[in-house]
């Protein structure tokens, strides 16, 4: 296949998700996320692999592109970017332990965890299951009376059964999934920021 061809594809299948998204999810997450912001709220945000590259430049942009002249900010920890911490918690706790143990000592009642996998948290491979990390980090922060989002690709996998609100990419391709949840985080904080500024 010529190069031209393949990107041809790529970009059509690529578009052809955006006309599948759930607008109900998308605005539900971005209520949530704005109420975080209005009541003072923390909001808590992690993945694994690439989804823990979209995670932490979801907080990036949560933090600083919101932000509004005169008004308060969102107050946002990605919990995958303390590699020392990370190492540590997998020494001593298990992997599947490494965010559940940093909310113990973060999550209070109506804060926020946003959770991102390309798989919803379903599914595995040579190491077992995949996202029992997230999957735990979910669990908890329901049990703790927090809000939690979740952003997923294929059929939303766990996430779409556990979180109160879930944006599930409706492609079964992890670079379209990965790229669309770059996408989405920068629409979710383009509109928080407008909102903030209305308020």
């Amino acid at each position: 296949m010529k190069s031209k061809d393949f990107a041809k594809r790529f970009l059509n299948e690529f578009a052809a998700a955006s006309t599948q998204f759930s607008e109900d999810d998308i605005d539900r997450s971005i209520q949530i996320l704005f109420d975080a912001w209005k009541n003072g709220n923390k909001i808590f945000i992690c993945g694994n692999g690439g989804s823990a590259s979209t995670a932490t430049h979801f907080t990036c942009d949560l933090a600083k592109t919101t932000v509004v002249k005169g008004k308060k900010r969102f107050k946002v920890v990605c919990l995958t970017d303390n590699v020392p911490l990370i190492t540590a918690l997998t020494n001593d706790e298990g992997f599947q332990n490494i965010f559940v143990e940093q909310l113990k000592s973060l999550l209070d009642k109506d804060d926020v965890l946003v959770a991102i996998s390309v798989h919803g948290g379903s599914g595995q491979d040579s190491a077992g299951p995949w996202s029992q990390n997230l999957l735990a980090a979910l669990q908890y922060a329901k049990d703790n009376h927090a809000k939690t989002i979740g952003i997923a690709g294929f059929d939303g996998g766990a996430f779409k059964r556990m979180a109160d609100s879930c944006i599930v990419v409706p492609a079964n391709s992890t670079p379209y999934v990965e790229s669309w949840h770059v996408a989405l985080e920068h629409l979710i904080c383009s509109c928080l920021k407008e909102m903030i500024q209305d308020t």
